[in-house]
């Protein structure tokens, strides 16, 4: 086979046409994007508002954060039911995950997400898909766009009266979890990100 290669032009150009091919495939399966996103995205969410509270203002621009886009939100027409509202009046990072029947990955997200009862100062909410547009003012100001995810508010204290908050998507672990949580909450200073 080796000295068909080295001295035959035919099975030389066919090898060649062959590993041509080849790259082509694999050049056009890797075009076009849409893979899937793993990691948050952080974006300005609407303002939360309650029966009788004042309406949280949304500021023109925000700060780019590190780990995603901060962006300002229009102001949302529907209002949030009146728990999740409640809990982010009172200065709760607010937890909602939204999930489906059926899904491996929705079941393991909800396992992971039982270990937020152990921490202080965060209301979680389990949500079905279906449920999804009852909560519209704040899926859409951060773009939820498929199930299971994971959407955390940061407490109003952090953000000055200005909601944010990030989303994630797929399987979480308990660590990563209890992270966004964490980082929703985070009041330190941050530094910006240079590649």
């Amino acid at each position: 086979m080796r000295e068909q290669l080295n001295n035959n032009p035919a099975v030389q150009m066919a090898v060649v046409v062959v590993l041509l091919l080849a790259g082509a495939f694999f050049f056009i399966s890797t075009m076009g994007g849409g893979g899937e996103e793993s990691g948050g995205e952080e974006v300005a969410a609407p303002a939360v508002t309650a029966e009788g509270a004042e309406s949280l203002p949304v500021e023109a621009s925000l700060e780019a954060a590190e780990g995603g886009s901060v962006s300002a939100v229009p102001p949302a027409t529907g209002k949030p039911p009146e728990a999740v509202t409640a809990a982010y009046v009172s200065g709760e990072t607010v937890v909602l995950l939204f999930v489906r029947d059926g899904g491996i990955d929705d079941r393991l997200v909800r396992e992971t997400t039982e270990a937020l009862s152990d921490l202080s100062a965060v209301a979680s909410f389990v949500i079905h898909a279906a449920e999804i547009s009852r909560y519209s003012t704040i899926t859409g100001g951060i773009g939820v766009e498929r199930v299971p995810a994971l959407v955390v508010v940061s407490p109003k204290k952090v953000t000055g009266g200005v909601p944010t908050g990030s989303v994630s998507y797929g399987f979480q672990s308990r660590q990563a979890v209890i992270q966004a949580v964490i980082d929703a909450g985070y009041e330190g200073p941050t530094l910006p990100y240079h590649p």
